[in-house]
């Protein structure tokens, strides 16, 4: 298998059965793979939402894609699926908790697709026993309307997984839509990877109220070398195999997005809802502190979005 590919697995659609798919959390993200998923119309897909929803839009590079779509707005309503993609934000997951009792069983996948790391710990207690599958998020996203949302594909794939029966059988999921999907025995180390992006691109966006623009600055990529600086050493510590020009390349790759895409940590502050940083920046500050690494960047950057989430829980938002 090659590391990365539009279709990872290469048997015919035809040989395999159609399985039912639950997406939970309609946002930016959610609405994407559910309208990937069902533009290719080869599984039976509903999504769990708090709004009614009876069509979906993508808007892609070149092309609009527009697709019906069942969605239930009552847990009462969900039945056992073969596979639930959580896509809400990490804070949200307790709110999730009804859908996942009752779509979940012994024989479910539930395949996270959140930021952050520690998927499997926080969510084993909510999952009645199902096989959790992590992933990796590439792609940039925008919810325009509920029913409407926009799709920026990322350099290289839209997805990672670890190589393992779980993580291919994700990518047999997603084989005949337009969804790259790397899959990896390095699963770690990808997962640090990521969340060195999301340690400079979410908080600094948010922080200065600003979409990516912000981030060709030059006093701020100093700032954002030395966050990833602090990150790559928590990383290492952890166990992911970061070289010392890593913190470069990721702020080179942020670099690579347009200047006008915004992240989900931006979009959230502009909204007024609380803020995902106890997965992103706050992820690195624990795993810091548990082995004892300065992290003065990071420990400030978190100090700020936590005066800035606790204001907008004050505010009643």
């Amino acid at each position: 298998m090659p590391p990365w590919s539009q279709n990872a697995v290469s048997h015919p659609h035809a040989e395999r059965p159609r399985q039912t798919v639950a997406i939970v959390g309609l946002g930016s993200i959610g609405g994407v793979i559910a309208g990937m998923l069902r533009a290719a119309d080869r599984h039976d897909v509903t999504a769990c939402v708090r709004t009614p929803v009876d069509r979906l839009t993508v808007e892609r590079p070149g092309d609009v894609v527009q697709t019906p779509l069942r969605a239930i707005t009552d847990p009462l309503q969900a039945t056992p699926v073969d596979w639930v993609l959580l896509c809400t934000k990490v804070h949200d997951v307790p709110h999730a908790a009804p859908w996942l009792t009752r779509l979940c069983t012994p024989n479910t996948r539930v395949a996270v697709l959140q930021n952050g790391i520690g998927h499997v710990e926080r969510l084993t207690p909510l999952v009645g026993g199902a096989t959790i599958v992590p992933t990796i998020v590439y792609y940039n996203s925008e919810r325009l309307a509920p029913d409407r949302v926009r799709f920026r594909p990322a350099d290289h794939q839209e997805f990672a997984v670890r190589d393992d029966a779980d993580g291919r059988a994700f990518a047999e999921l997603l084989d005949g839509t337009a969804m790259r999907l790397l899959v990896s025995e390095d699963f770690l180390t990808l997962t640090w990877k990521k969340l060195l992006l999301n340690v400079i691109a979410n908080p600094i966006t948010a922080l200065a109220m600003e979409r990516m623009t912000v981030l060709r600055r030059d006093d701020v990529q100093a700032l954002c070398l030395e966050t990833l600086r602090e990150a790559v050493a928590v990383g290492r510590a952890e166990g992911a195999r970061l070289r010392d020009d890593d913190a470069a390349q990721a702020l080179a790759t942020i670099l690579t997005y347009p200047a006008e895409a915004g992240t989900s940590m931006y979009f959230d502050r502009l909204a007024g809802r609380p803020l995902e940083i106890e997965a992103l920046t706050g992820a690195v500050v624990a795993a810091g502190r548990k082995h004892d690494i300065p992290m003065p960047v990071n420990n400030t950057m978190f100090t700020l979005l936590r005066a800035v989430h606790d204001a907008h829980v004050a505010a009643g938002r």
